[in-house]
């Protein structure tokens, strides 16, 4: 229901003109967003979507949305939110701020923006890192990668993201509409990488590994993918 309401959201605030820049945050200061209900990883598919969620819709309507997104990362931006964040035109991040996938740690990963686009953004050697170790990195680390912009201290960054909305809103709309679509058109080929994919995740999780991962998760417990 999530996935739905972002999409929805993101559709209106694409065409309502009294609407200039988005901005997606979490609710609270704990987490952005710590990625998908692993009960959907369990095979739970009761909703749209390949593997049981509308994620190729919702990452696809952040980049296409003709205006742009500032994700504003309070707290944990883990796993799928780490790639929603990542999926964002900017991102401005409190101090206190933690980045970083843990899908191979759950038998699961994003074969598709989460690591193609993530490629682009930081780079190869780095994008490997982030997936294969699993750690998590500081707001400070985060900027130094490439994953943010910025990272300021918790009680500032309401404010500094306000100021950002309004350099960005006393710039010529059209001429930002243009600029996104240019930068999303050299990374456009990515959504097909994504669909096919995802359709492989789903066929992933089906398998006792990847279900090992999801039993160590919920019994928290270190996996065992190997014999």
């Amino acid at each position: 229901q999530t996935c739905e309401e972002m999409i929805h959201a993101f559709l209106k605030a694409g065409w309502d003109h009294s609407i200039g820049v988005i901005v997606l945050t979490g609710a609270g200061n704990r987490a952005f967003c710590t990625g998908g209900d692993q009960s959907s990883h369990a095979g739970h598919y009761d909703g749209r979507g390949v593997i049981g969620l509308p994620l190729e819709e919702l990452q696809s309507v952040i980049r296409d949305v003709p205006k742009p997104v500032i994700a504003k990362v309070r707290g944990y931006a883990i796993g799928g939110g780490h790639v929603l964040a990542l999926l964002c035109d900017l991102t401005l991040a409190a101090e206190s701020a933690k980045f970083g996938q843990v899908g191979p740690k759950v038998g699961s990963v994003d074969p598709g923006f989460g690591t193609a686009y993530m490629a682009r953004v930081i780079g190869e050697k780095r994008a490997r890192e982030v997936w294969y170790l699993c750690r998590q990195y500081t707001a400070a680390e985060a900027v130094q990668m490439g994953l943010a912009n910025k990272a300021v201290p918790d009680d500032e960054l309401d404010a500094e993201v306000d100021r950002w909305c309004a350099e960005i809103l006393e710039k010529s709309p059209t001429a930002l509409e243009l600029a996104k679509r240019s930068f999303n058109a050299d990374t456009a080929h990515i959504a097909g990488i994504s669909s096919l994919g995802l359709k492989a995740v789903s066929l992933f999780y089906g398998t006792e590994e990847s279900q090992e991962g999801v039993r160590a998760f919920q019994e928290k417990r270190k996996p065992k993918f190997r014999d």
